[in-house]
């Protein structure tokens, strides 16, 4: 298992020297889901939410936070973001809906924090357009799904 990287060598918490890496492109996609009442999504899937479209709302929101995950994070590199989607699926089985999220860069650090990051925004964008349903949502299985580029090249959740 590799070292924590976060850490000087006396324990104190430092922001990573990324200044010898060389710059690759840089994918993550994270992925997780919201649950919540068969009501709540049939409002969201028909548009009838009060507070307007909750997916396209979230979409940007997600989007906003991506970009400001180095504001949040506080040891994150901010980082030149080359692309960032957002996917929505609503899911009745759940009942719920489910969101993946892909960022990308051209740099010398991986972008999985700002996707994971863009990925709960987005879903708690939803959970703030509809908790006056339901206040019952609850957000699931937030975690990445792949990363590629890097010294550590490409790795896939098992």
């Amino acid at each position: 298992m590799s070292e924590l990287t976060h850490f000087d060598p006396s324990g104190q918490a430092w922001m990573v020297d990324v200044s010898a890496k060389q710059e690759t492109h840089r994918i993550a996609i994270a992925a997780g889901e919201i649950h919540m009442l068969p009501d709540t999504l049939a409002r969201i899937t028909a548009g009838e939410a009060s507070k307007g479209d909750v997916l396209g709302i979230a979409r940007i929101a997600a989007i906003q936070g991506a970009k400001r995950t180095a504001e949040l994070i506080p040891l994150c590199h901010p980082l030149p973001l080359t692309k960032v989607t957002v996917h929505f699926t609503p899911d009745p089985s759940l009942p719920g809906v489910r969101c993946t999220v892909q960022a990308e860069t051209v740099g010398r650090t991986g972008v999985e924090m700002e996707a994971l990051t863009a990925l709960q925004v987005g879903l708690l964008t939803i959970y703030d357009m509809c908790k006056a349903v339901d206040r019952g949502m609850v957000i699931h299985n937030v975690r990445l799904l792949e990363k590629q580029g890097g010294k550590s090249g490409h790795w896939v959740a098992g």
